[in-house]
């Protein structure tokens, strides 16, 4: 007679529910510190609802955008700092979707993990309601998933996904033209791509994370965790003005692959690179990369982060709102007949 087999727990099976669900309770003040005019249901649901009435829309058009970070997670997992990376996957969103003409009104996120550390959990889901609260964007929902087996001990992966809205009939881009000017806004650091390149020249140059910045100030892995900047309300701002015929947020890709998704075919763009400085940063990877200027540009944002295509008589004036709202603004050149970027001068 055989011996009845031991029951057997989720728990045991390495899913703790009662962790979800302190999670939950614990990030519930920050998810609440970002509600905007339309959110009608808080964390919990097995949905999230949402007003456009009640936001202030009378006849709207939804745009959605997903996104991650990318191998930035790498990084922060490396380093255990985990405070900042919330705010990158926020911004891969909502910058994405304020290009379409679009005002971003609630996000929701996926974190997964093979052993879920509640304390570490929380700080990232609270960078995330930092950046939706920096947008104006409400966080209404998202899902915690706790899988043993399909990730390494401490490893996570995180993504996001956005809605926003606009009136029917002010979709970006719209108006590109011969003679628009370029107006750049200054990126904050490497941004959120290219990581899997600047994560092989760290390699190459011998430093661990915790070495001091050759660039800046700080430990090397903190400079380079430095968040994606949010350029919501200041291009939101900037349409609301008039003048703006496209927006550009400058991604993998860099400006070489994301500026001409907002130009009808036939146009093109010249761009002076002298016109805005390259920060310490992108200096550092392209010589202990030996990167040359084509890859730099085509990897990496290269120190700006978003381009606004505008009419060549609102440009200065818009430029000046852009100031004011905190942007570094250069101008940096116009739109050109005949397909293709061309660059003037280099990097420096």
């Amino acid at each position: 007679m055989t011996d009845k087999k031991q029951g057997l727990t989720y728990a045991q099976a390495g899913v703790d529910i009662d962790a979800g669900n302190d999670l939950v309770e614990r990030i519930k003040p920050a998810a609440k510190a970002t509600t905007r005019p339309g959110v009608m249901s808080g964390l919990g649901g097995f949905g999230a609802l949402f007003d456009l009435k009640a936001a202030g829309y009378d006849d709207p058009v939804l745009v959605a955008a997903t996104d991650g970070v990318g191998t930035k997670l790498k990084i922060a997992i490396d380093t255990g700092v985990f405070d900042t990376i919330g705010i990158d996957l926020v911004a891969m969103c909502v910058n994405d979707l304020v290009c379409q003409g679009a005002e971003p009104l609630f996000f929701l996120d996926y974190f997964a993990t093979g052993k879920l550390d509640v304390a570490d959990a929380a700080t990232i889901i609270e960078g995330i309601a930092e950046g939706c609260k920096r947008s104006g964007c409400a966080l209404i929902g998202g899902e915690t998933a706790e899988m043993p087996g399909m990730y390494a001990p401490g490893d996570f992966d995180l993504a996001g996904f956005s809605v926003g809205a606009m009136e029917r009939g002010t979709a970006l881009p719209a108006g590109v033209a011969a003679g628009d000017v370029l107006l750049g806004l200054g990126s904050d650091g490497v941004h959120s791509n290219g990581y899997s390149l600047v994560r092989r020249i760290v390699e190459r140059s011998g430093l661990a994370w915790d070495a001091p910045s050759p660039f800046g100030e700080d430990t090397l892995g903190r400079a380079l965790l430095a968040p994606t900047r949010l350029y919501v309300t200041q291009a939101l701002t900037a349409i609301r003005a008039g003048g703006v015929h496209g927006l550009a947020h400058i991604t993998g890709g860099g400006l070489t692959e994301n500026l001409p998704r907002v130009l009808p075919e036939g146009l093109g763009a010249e761009i002076d690179l002298g016109s805005w400085p390259l920060p310490p940063v992108f200096g550092w990877l392209m010589a202990e990369g030996g990167l040359d200027q084509a890859e730099m540009l085509k990897t990496f944002n290269s120190g700006i982060g978003m381009v606004l295509v505008v009419a060549a008589d609102r440009a200065e004036a818009l430029a000046a709102v852009l100031q004011a709202e905190g942007e570094r603004v250069a101008h940096l050149g116009t739109i050109t007949a005949g397909a293709g970027i061309r660059y003037r001068g280099s990097l420096a």
